[in-house]
């Protein structure tokens, strides 16, 4: 990779000709050492970590390495948005202002794009989901004939949440692949074709660990071949990928199957009394393996293993409850496999079938019947009757660096929150990333003039009796001072409504509070509502970008520990314990200090954003581990006096 300081400069800098293309360029040194430090790991095949604070404009300082490695590149984000803002946004503007055309094309998951033959195959079809399907069917069939993508998004006048797409959609577990009549026209294929042609492939994380995972069978996978890897937003890497080296089976992925089933049949005209009765009786089975789970509450529980004798109690449920279901089901699984098999008319829809039911069968069995100190077997019980069950691996780094680190030429791993004490050796170790390039860019804003940091110090612990009074009192005055303008962000949602029910009548400002409106319609309101505060959790602690004075002010009700008794939480702290670590400060604190300074992060967005900062958790200051979490936070400085923060917007 031939790419000299000078031309970095020539790009880059405070006469480059990005500065003469942007009407707000900044000059920005951490930017330029960014982009150098991402040059240089990508000539010397090395990875590289780096923290970029917030305003330091990473996406540049990766995005100009990467194009000029004449090499291909994935670059993986953490949210579809993201994806879209880089492909639309960042690379025209990188374009136009190089003058030059790059090879860059985005992917999202199989499910945002359309599929031809469930499109041919609703011809007529009676059952659809609401009143409105009929209309929108048309529309998307009216569509289909012009869009060059097949991508979902592009349906912006329907519901996200619409039911019927999932009836359309090109997801894996209902395709056949090459044998599939449509396959050269599939929008799949021509995604993949088109990826396979570029130089820069734009993804997110989920689908690049959803292919990453498939890439052992084969099957499935559309991402091309890559060199070079670049992850931002790298900190959500560990759950993400979870989730996806894991096993999963719900209650609704069997319907689903059922459904599909009775559908394919009497397509086919294939249907008989006999497969109609198999069809029944996996309903029946399915019914009755999950409703012994619906006995628990809502929650994740942690289950343990049945074994060969599946006699083993599990979780919060007894043995009987689980085991006869669990045979019951197993057994009219394989019974509706071998009916499928022996079907006279045999298509790609009753192959994809067989194969689902395959695929259940050896879930159930790797969830309900292994015992692998690798995993934790848990299940969640969701409101109107939704059973997951799971089993997920406990410690990725090893799958990581066995599947990802070793075989890509560089990862490039970036976010303004991935360091933790100074270095990068937690979130190296939770990746499996051995060897690794480190570069620690400080933030291009001034915290000491833009932000001041309150922690209240007449206030209980939040265990302790008296806590949720407090911090109401506590909320009311830092309110007051920022006149509304903010976001009150928690920890659980239970902590939210408390709050938010005692204070609603008390507070002078217009109330948002999660739940009553989608995100991005709870972003709008707050943007448009003068002196709006917004009660929100884990979801507005990252992501989450409103400048100007309309945001003045951020709270956060605790440090943001993990739940303990989370199933996959607990085994990782078991994990780190049996091997000889400690728990809480080697995996606990490290990871709710990531947490902490991205809530912390939805401040200060621009160089002329001013706010107050304020953590209701005194902890922080009284607990010799406290200091571990001061070290990582923006230099703003610190009071513990409500009259100073009631003064320091009025300057």
């Amino acid at each position: 990779m031939a790419f000299s300081d000078d031309e970095l400069e020539h790009m880059l800098g405070p006469e480059g000709v990005i500065a003469k293309s942007h009407p707000a360029y900044e000059y920005r040194p951490g930017q330029i050492r960014m982009a150098q430090a991402v040059i240089s790991a990508i000539k010397q095949n090395h990875h590289l970590c780096v923290e970029a604070g917030t305003g330091t404009g990473k996406t540049l300082a990766y995005l100009i390495p990467a194009i000029f490695s004449r090499k291909r590149v994935i670059i993986s984000t953490a949210t579809k948005n993201l994806q879209e803002q880089l492909f639309s946004r960042d690379i025209p503007f990188l374009e136009k202002a190089l003058d030059q055309k790059f090879s860059v094309c985005y992917m999202k998951g199989r499910s945002n794009y359309l599929c031809w033959n469930k499109l041919e195959e609703m011809n007529g079809e009676q059952y659809l989901f609401s009143p409105h399907d009929p209309e929108r069917l048309s529309m998307i069939r009216e569509w289909a004939q012009k869009t060059k993508t097949g991508d979902r998004g592009e349906l912006t006048d329907l519901p996200e949440d619409m039911l019927l797409w999932h009836r359309l959609d090109a997801r894996r577990e209902t395709c056949s692949g090459q044998k599939c009549r449509n396959f050269d026209a599939c929008f799949v294929t021509r995604v993949r074709q088109q990826a396979m042609q570029s130089d820069i492939v734009i993804v997110n994380h989920h689908l690049f660990f959803a292919d990453l995972a498939l890439r052992q069978g084969d099957f499935g996978a559309i991402l091309p071949d890559y060199s070079i890897l670049v992850f931002d937003e790298a900190h959500e890497l560990e759950d993400v990928a979870t989730q996806y080296f894991g096993t999963m089976v719900s209650n609704y992925r069997i319907e689903e199957l059922i459904r599909d089933a009775d559908k394919a049949l009497t397509e086919l005209k294939a249907g008989s009394e006999f497969l109609s009765n198999q069809i029944a009786k996996l309903y029946q089975r399915s019914k009755e393996f999950f409703l012994s789970f619906q006995s628990s509450k809502e929650g994740r529980f942690t289950l343990h293993p049945l074994g060969e004798g599946l006699g083993v109690r599990r979780g919060p449920l007894s043995e009987d409850s689980i085991s006869s279901p669990y045979k019951a089901l197993r057994i009219q699984i394989g019974a509706f496999k071998s009916a499928l098999a022996n079907v006279p008319v045999q298509s790609e829809s009753i192959e994809a079938l067989i194969r689902r039911c395959q695929e259940i069968e050896d879930n159930l069995a790797s969830i309900l019947e292994l015992d692998s100190n690798e995993h934790v077997y848990w299940c969640e019980i969701r409101g109107r009757g939704g059973v997951f069950l799971w089993a997920s691996p406990i410690n990725i780094s090893e799958i990581l660096q066995d599947r990802l680190f070793s075989k890509v030429d560089s990862a490039i791993l970036t976010s303004a929150t991935l360091s933790t004490g100074g270095n990068f050796q937690f979130a190296k170790s939770r990746l499996g990333l051995q060897t690794a390039d480190e570069l620690i860019v400080p933030s291009h804003f001034d915290f000491g003039s833009q932000a001041v940091f309150y922690i209240p110090r007449n206030i209980p612990e939040p265990r302790e009796e008296g806590w949720v009074r407090h911090a109401c009192n506590e909320i009311e005055t830092i309110l007051e001072a920022s006149r509304g303008r903010a976001f009150v962000l928690f920890t659980s949602y239970s902590q939210m409504e408390q709050v938010h029910h005692s204070l609603k009548n008390r507070l002078n400002y217009p109330i948002l509070i999660q739940g009553e409106k989608s995100k991005s319609g709870l972003l709008d309101a707050f943007r448009n509502l003068p002196n709006a505060v917004l009660f929100a959790t884990s979801s507005f602690w990252q992501g989450v970008d409103v400048q100007g004075e309309q945001l003045s002010c951020v709270i956060i009700d605790k440090l943001p520990f993990s739940v303990p008794s989370d199933p996959v939480v607990a085994a990782r702290i078991a994990h780190v314990n049996d091997s000889g670590g400690n728990a809480f400060y080697d995996y606990q604190i490290p990871n709710a200090t990531i947490l902490l300074k991205q809530g912390l992060g939805r401040l200060i967005r621009s160089k002329t954003d001013r706010g107050i900062l304020a953590l209701l958790d005194k902890r922080i200051l009284t607990k010799s581990y406290g200091r571990m979490f001061l070290r990582s936070l923006p230099p703003a400085p610190l009071t513990q006096d409500p009259i100073q923060i009631g003064h320091f917007l009025d300057i």
